[in-house]
């Protein structure tokens, strides 16, 4: 399939079995084809010759795109976030169990809606990430697992082999995302005490441990400030003989580990202006350590939707209503009473709201006050076109990742999927250009 338009690169899109050659791009494109030990990595791999590189983005699909002014027109790709029941945030249920028909169903939603990933969340007081993983894999066929993981809770070792083991029964559909830990009190519920700054070289070697388990065939050694190990033999290795690792956070150890290390990092909704800032920095540390490449970007959004843009601004303010509400109930993300955030992400959120209400196209902050800014919390309020369109601003600044959720959450995946993503990509297509022919 081949997308025109106007932008800076082309990309044409090819099918292949698992494990045939890749064939070259239409036209007279030249590039030599490449066979796959195994094709099933559902995680963008890349292969570069001159100006052609060509991208997996699924297990079955392969992305031809032309190099221009060094510069590459790239697909976003969409996050949700794993819900195991019915409870959320307009009408929440105290510690609700898990409701596996609901699990599936809004797994499956999520996959025949076409969303890229989903993100398998990790809390204290919380579900197993692993075992919703697995379910999720076992039931759905394309969509790619994000499996939350603070590396105080498992042994480096252990998680290089279990995640290893979830890649393998999800067909390479695996991606770990670390959280160095914001909070103190809850990092001592566990009995993680360490500093801020010590989780993340903490991490640091973490996710060292990690790749050297999943592409060493001998036993190896380690001996750092947090682990050591004698003879470690791995057996079991992913599909594609690694898995993405994905960092976030806002803090300087964020930007530095996360620039360093990650194939993906994680960023909260801010303005146009403070995304760029943050994007810089972290491509600032990516170069800082010797890389060639650079993470993936990943922004979180939590988008309130409707058919005009009025109806949504009604919408987001009866949202806000049940977010104060159930928070004076007890019910809501953070206590009524909760200390101001020790966490640099929400830090900055909270000044931001102070600010104003509104930024940019639709970017709102009421929701983060009444949450305390806990976690993910910046709204877009407006219809499926002001949406995309806000999408679209962030993806301008090099987002390759847009994490959606809201807060009826089957409800709003839904509309996400019917009118949000179809005009997101539509919007991308006309920023592609018509193929060039290189000979």
């Amino acid at each position: 399939m081949l997308s025109a338009g106007m932008g800076r690169s082309a990309k044409v899109e090819l099918r292949c079995g698992r494990g045939q050659a890749i064939p070259d791009p239409p036209g007279q494109l030249m590039l030599r084809s490449i066979k796959f030990g195994n094709f099933g990595n559902s995680f963008r791999s890349q292969i570069r010759k001159g100006k052609i590189l060509a991208y997996v983005i699924s297990p079955n699909t392969v992305s031809w795109s032309l190099l221009q002014d060094g510069r590459v027109d790239v697909t976003a790709e969409f996050i949700s976030v794993t819900f195991t029941n019915p409870s959320n945030e307009i009408n929440p249920v105290r510690d609700p169990a898990i409701d596996p028909a609901f699990l599936l169903r809004y797994a499956r939603t999520l996959d025949e809606y076409g969303f890229n990933y989903t993100l398998v969340p990790y809390a204290s007081s919380s579900f197993d990430p692993f075992t919703i993983g697995a379910t999720i894999a076992a039931h759905t066929r394309d969509i790619k697992i994000i499996i939350a993981l603070r590396p105080n809770t498992l042994y480096p070792t252990v998680a290089a082999k279990a995640l290893a083991t979830l890649d393998q029964l999800s067909g390479g559909r695996v991606v770990v995302h670390f959280i160095a830990g914001g909070s103190d009190a809850e990092q001592a519920s566990e009995g993680d005490f360490l500093p801020k700054e010590e989780r993340y070289e903490r991490l640091e070697e973490y996710i060292r441990i990690l790749r050297r388990a999943w592409n060493s065939a001998e036993p190896f050694d380690f001996s750092g400030k947090y682990y050591r190990f004698k003879q470690f033999r791995n057996a079991v290795r992913p599909i594609a003989g690694t898995i993405p690792v994905s960092v976030g956070g806002s803090s300087d150890a964020a930007y530095r580990v996360g620039g360093a290390l990650a194939d993906i990092f994680g960023l909260w909704g801010e303005p146009l202006a403070e995304t760029r800032e943050q994007i810089a920095r972290i491509h600032a540390e990516a170069a800082r350590a010797g890389r060639t490449d650079r993470p993936r970007i990943w922004v979180t959004f939590r988008p309130i939707v409707a058919e005009t843009d009025d109806l949504a601004w009604a919408k987001a303010h009866r949202t806000l209503d049940a977010l104060n509400a159930n928070r004076a109930k007890g019910l809501g993300r953070a206590p009524a009473a909760a200390a101001h955030p020790a966490n640099v992400g929400s830090q900055r959120l909270l000044a931001i709201a102070a600010r104003g209400d509104v930024h940019d196209r639709a970017l709102w902050y009421p929701t983060v006050t009444a949450t305390n800014a806990s976690g993910a919390t910046t709204a877009l309020v407006g219809s499926p076109r002001t949406i995309a369109e806000s999408i679209l601003d962030y993806v301008d600044l090099g987002a390759e990742l847009i994490s959606i959720r809201g807060y009826d959450n089957l409800n709003d995946a839904i509309d996400y999927g019917r009118y949000v993503l179809p005009l997101v990509r539509d919007g991308l297509d006309r920023r592609a250009v018509e193929t060039r022919a290189y000979a």
